[in-house]
């Protein structure tokens, strides 16, 4: 078949997915069909199509997200360029992938196209997709400037409740006071990669962990029982979420202040922390898209659920458009934007590795 391809990234950057993605998984439902595939829409609103081949091979994913985050901007095209909200976040890796699984049809092995509702938010339909793939590699769509990205670290966020006993600001050694103790706590966070972390990663180098918010106190005249600190964790393997929890409790309570408690827990979520991931930059997959694309080997910026899948197999992250550029930030920004030709070389650097590895 022949796939307009900067047609349909024109349709997709005009379809607004930053409220609901109904309209925009109608969209590629509509676009699969017309190509005569039969795609399905699970329970957690994944759209997934396959294409199988006669003996046997690999399996490859192609997956990438059709949410973007609010507000919507306009579509706006000047030459070859661009601009709108989700031309590069991501439905320039979305057309690249497309295009890829529409021109390849594999003579071993498979290639399934799955393409989840939720990345920017909850990222209940990648979670849902853990285990159930059986796949031998990932493709994850996202803006990488045609660099392929084998390594991310995980993002985990949480907070610090330190108890002390409220009292009169008059007296205030009468009461353990939760604000005060916060400096320390705060000072003993800072060290915690120099001596309770997991140390730098070859790819990723060293994790951060960063206290954002601060909340305490009742009244100007009382001596504060509470004291609550937010942070955010970006990790690297092998670190997880309740591994960081429970050494970092352990760190900040080797020298507690008299008087006082913490407890550190992770925030509330629906579905599992995005973890830290690293493929080996060797693996067959790596080497291929890299040759296809001409691109570096790289670790990715951002927290992505690329996490989920590189569980299960090889996973790489790549794509037109980048996160930022020499002016700031280009995606989740007003002035996001692609350039088409990166969204076609994106599109035959993938077609090129799938003929390679299934053909």
């Amino acid at each position: 078949m022949t796939f307009d391809i900067e047609s349909f990234h024109e349709r997709a950057v005009t379809t607004p997915s930053h409220e609901s993605v109904g309209e925009m998984r109608s969209l590629l439902v509509e676009t699969l069909r017309d190509a005569g595939f039969e795609p399905t829409v699970d329970d957690a609103g994944n759209v997934l199509a396959t294409r199988d081949g006669d003996g046997a091979g690999p399996h490859l994913v192609l997956n990438t997200h059709i949410d973007t985050v609010p507000p919507h901007v306009p579509h706006e095209r000047d030459g070859e360029i661009v601009r709108g909200r989700g031309s590069c976040d991501a439905k320039g890796p979305l057309a690249a992938l497309l295009s890829a699984f529409f021109a390849v049809e594999p003579e071993r092995g498979a290639v399934t196209l799955a393409i989840t509702p939720d990345e920017e938010v909850h990222s209940t339909g990648a979670a849902a997709l853990r285990g159930r793939l059986d796949a031998d590699g990932f493709i994850v769509g996202e803006p990488t400037g045609l660099d392929v990205c084998t390594a991310a670290r995980g993002r985990f966020e949480g907070s610090i409740t330190i108890s002390g006993t409220s009292a009169h600001a008059a007296e205030p050694e009468s009461g353990d006071n939760a604000i005060a103790a916060a400096a320390p706590i705060l000072e003993r966070l800072a060290s915690y990669d120099e001596s309770g972390g997991p140390g730098e990663h070859e790819q990723l180098g060293r994790p951060s962990l960063v206290p954002t918010l601060i909340e305490g106190g009742e009244a100007p005249n009382q001596i504060p029982a509470e004291c609550r600190l937010t942070f955010d964790r970006r990790s690297v393997p092998p670190e997880t979420a309740e591994g960081f929890r429970s050494g970092l409790s352990e760190w900040l309570r080797r020298r507690l202040p008299e008087g006082v408690d913490l407890s550190v827990a992770l925030s509330d979520r629906e579905t599992p922390f995005l973890e830290a991931f690293a493929t080996d930059p060797d693996e067959t997959l790596v080497e291929t898209l890299a040759a296809e694309s001409g691109g570096a080997v790289r670790p990715f910026g951002a927290a992505t659920e690329a996490s989920y899948f590189a569980e299960e197999a090889p996973t790489v992250v790549f794509g037109p458009g980048v996160l930022a550029d020499e002016t700031g930030a280009v995606a989740h920004s007003e002035r996001e934007y692609v350039r088409l030709p990166e969204v076609h070389a994106a599109a035959e650097a993938v077609t090129g590795t799938l003929e390679s590895m299934l053909c």
